[in-house]
């Protein structure tokens, strides 16, 4: 059973977005759960939105989050959690001591990569005890053919985390899944690149196993 924490160490890098739609992808292939850590319960809120529609299952995971991955196995082949915004809080601990791969979406932004290193050196101790853990952080809103996206892709190819070769772009289609209490899978033709560039990130991080 795969789990995949999504984590940043700042707002506003689309965490939470990504977790939904990084789910709702992933649930084409097997049943999904995505486990809402956040305190603002953002992702539970989606689900609410949904109506009993969405793709995935989302479980609000405020406290024994390690008890709540276990009782998942059962019923789940991938479990993804909305991790807090800070690699210091007990649930993002507590998500990293129990997950296969930590994603970190960064905002194509010098601050967004320069805080990024914090973490590297966070997982360097969360590493002492689960030491399979996987690192990978991915540009999140992309606006390509722009001078400065480049720039930050050549700077993040020089971090030790690496970096996904899938970028996600800056697109409508990720506002309005969340507007709808839809995934980019469920909008038709307006979420088909998102949708397919998603896809393509699942088949990167080696997800379907």
């Amino acid at each position: 059973m795969p789990v995949v924490a999504l984590l940043g160490n700042k707002g506003g890098a689309g965490k939470t977005t990504l977790s939904i739609n990084l789910a709702t992808v992933l649930a084409d292939y097997k049943p999904t759960v995505l486990l809402d850590a956040d305190v603002q319960e953002s992702s539970a809120q989606w689900y609410r939105l949904s109506d009993g529609k969405s793709a995935i299952d989302v479980i609000e995971a405020s406290e024994n989050l390690g008890n709540q991955i276990s009782s998942c196995r059962d019923d789940y082949h991938h479990v993804v959690i909305d991790c807090p915004p800070s690699i210091h809080s007990e649930q993002t601990q507590q998500a990293l001591l129990h997950s296969d791969l930590v994603l970190i979406p960064v905002l194509p932004s010098p601050l967004d990569m320069w805080a990024s290193v914090k973490i590297e050196e966070e997982l360097d101790k969360i590493r002492q005890k689960n030491k399979s853990l996987r690192a990978m952080m991915v540009v999140n809103q992309l606006e390509p053919r722009t001078k400065l996206s480049q720039a930050i892709r050549d700077a993040m190819a020089e971090l030790v985390i690496p970096a996904a070769n899938t970028a996600i772009r800056r697109r409508m289609a990720y506002k309005m899944s969340v507007l709808e209490g839809k995934g980019v899978t469920q909008l038709g033709v307006r979420g088909r690149e998102a949708s397919n560039e998603l896809h393509q990130l699942i088949e990167e991080l080696d997800l379907l196993s």
